[in-house]
C-alpha cells in the first residue's frame, strides 16, 4: 500500500514540475504539495465550476477531458496531465469561464488556502515561483515575437492575394473586352462587306459605274478598318499572354513617322484632311520598332477618324535631354473630361463614332498605353470638345 502511495506521490510531483510556476521549486517541497492535492471526479457534462464562481484552486487533469467555455463557445480543452486555473492560486478574482467535463474525468485540486500555508512556512517557495514566473514571461515574449512574425507573414500573404485578385479582375475585364470585340466589332463590318460583295456579285450588270465605285469604296473602307482591328487584336492578345518580347534598340523615330504618314495619307486625302509633320528632324531614341510603329499608326488613324473634312492634323516631335515627345494634334470633335478619365482603361474604355461614321473599339489606345509603358515612356491626352485633341507619348533617348 505504501509503495503504491509513494508511486502516486512521485507521479503527482512530476505533474507539478510540468507547471511553469513550480519549475524551479525543490522536490522536497513538491512532495509536500503533492500530498495535499485533493482528488476529484466529475461525470460527463458535469460542471466543475461556473463563470463568476469564487473557486480558488489549481486543477490538474489525471484522466479524461474538460473544456473551458462560455455558453456554447469553447475557449480551450484540457486532457490528461494538463492543468488550468493556476492564477487562482494567487488571485482571488471570480472565474472567467465555466469548466465542464467533456467525458468522465479524474482531477487533482490544489486549494488556494493550502497553497498560502506553504508560502507562509516555506520562504524559498516564493523565490522559486518568482523564477518560474520569469520563465513564463520569457516564454510569452518568445510567443509574442513568433505571433508578430506570423502576423507579418499573414499580412504579406494578404497583399499577395489582393494582387492576385486584381490580376484576375483585370484578366476577366480583358476576356470580356476580347469577346465583345469578336461578337460585335468584328462581326458587324464582316456582315457589311459580305452584304455589299454579295449584292455586287448578283446584280453587277444592273449597277451604274458610279454606284459600283461607291460599293467598292465601302467594301475597301470596312475591310481596311477590320484589318486594322485584327492587327491591334493580334498585338494585344500577344501582349496579354506574355508572348510579346521587348526588343528595344537605338533607332530613328523620324523613319517611323514618315512611314506611317505615307501609309495613312490616302485616308486623310479621302476626307480632305491636311496631314502635316512640322519641323521634321532625325531623332534617335531607344525603343522597340514594332511597338512604337503601332502607337504612331493608331494615334494618326484616330486623328483622321475624329477630324471632319477639310480639317488639319499636325505631327510634331520635341526633345529634351532624356526623351523625345511625339504628339499628334487634330482640330476634330474633341473629348469630354468624363471620357478622358476613361481612356486607356479596359474596364470602361469609351468608343466613339468617327466624323464619317467610322467605328472603333477603344482597343487601339489601350494597346498604345501598354506599348509605350513597356518601352519606358508615358502617354497622355489634352482635349476640348469641339476644338480637337492632342495625344502625345514619350520614348527614352538612351537605354535605361
Amino acid at each position: 500500500m505504501l509503495g503504491r502511495n509513494n508511486e502516486e506521490i512521485e507521479q503527482r510531483v512530476e505533474i507539478l514540475k510540468s507547471i511553469i510556476l513550480f519549475k524551479e521549486v525543490e522536490k522536497s517541497i513538491l512532495v509536500k504539495m503533492a500530498k495535499e492535492l485533493a482528488p476529484k471526479k466529475i461525470e460527463k457534462d458535469e460542471v466543475l465550476f461556473n463563470k463568476g464562481d469564487h473557486d480558488y484552486a489549481l486543477y490538474i487533469v489525471v484522466e479524461g477531458k474538460v473544456k473551458a467555455h462560455v455558453g456554447s463557445h469553447t475557449f480551450a480543452t484540457f486532457g490528461s496531465l494538463q492543468y488550468f486555473g493556476e492564477y487562482s492560486l494567487l488571485d482571488s478574482s471570480a472565474r472567467s469561464t465555466t469548466v465542464t467535463a467533456v467525458e468522465t474525468s479524474k482531477l487533482l485540486r490544489l486549494d488556494q488556502s493550502v497553497f498560502f500555508k506553504f508560502l507562509d512556512t516555506i520562504p524559498s517557495l516564493s523565490r522559486a515561483m518568482l523564477t518560474g514566473l520569469v520563465w513564463r514571461l520569457r516564454d510569452y515574449n518568445i510567443l509574442e515575437a513568433e505571433l508578430t512574425s506570423k502576423n507579418l507573414e499573414i499580412k504579406k500573404q494578404k497583399e499577395v492575394l489582393e494582387l492576385h485578385r486584381k490580376e484576375l479582375e483585370s484578366l476577366n475585364q480583358t476576356k470580356d473586352k476580347f469577346f465583345a470585340i469578336i461578337a460585335h466589332d468584328l462581326r458587324n463590318p464582316f456582315s457589311t462587306v459580305l452584304s455589299l460583295s454579295e449584292l455586287l456579285a448578283k446584280e453587277f450588270d444592273t449597277f451604274e459605274p458610279d454606284k459600283m465605285q461607291l460599293f467598292i469604296e465601302q467594301i475597301y473602307k470596312y475591310s481596311n478598318n477590320t484589318f486594322n482591328l485584327l492587327e491591334n487584336l493580334l498585338q494585344w492578345s500577344l501582349l496579354q499572354t506574355g508572348r510579346t518580347v521587348l526588343r528595344a534598340k537605338s533607332g530613328n523615330i523620324a523613319e517611323l513617322i514618315h512611314e506611317n504618314i505615307e501609309l495613312l495619307k490616302g485616308n486623310a486625302i479621302q476626307k480632305k484632311i491636311e496631314l502635316k509633320w512640322i519641323n521634321p528632324m532625325d531623332c534617335y531614341a531607344f525603343f522597340d520598332r514594332n511597338m512604337i510603329t503601332t502607337v504612331i499608326r493608331n494615334l494618326i488613324s484616330n486623328a483622321i477618324k475624329f477630324t471632319p473634312e477639310n480639317g488639319r492634323i499636325i505631327v510634331e516631335v520635341t526633345a529634351d535631354p532624356e526623351k523625345y515627345k511625339v504628339s499628334v494634334q487634330d482640330n476634330g470633335v474633341g473629348i469630354s473630361d468624363t471620357d478622358i478619365a476613361k481612356l486607356f482603361r479596359i474596364d470602361s474604355n469609351p468608343s466613339t463614332i468617327g466624323t464619317s461614321q467610322e467605328q472603333g473599339t477603344g482597343l487601339g489606345l489601350i494597346l498604345c498605353r501598354d506599348f509605350v509603358e513597356k518601352n519606358g515612356g508615358k502617354i497622355a491626352v489634352e482635349s476640348e470638345v469641339g476644338k480637337g485633341s492632342r495625344f502625345y507619348f514619350t520614348v527614352p533617348r538612351f537605354e535605361s
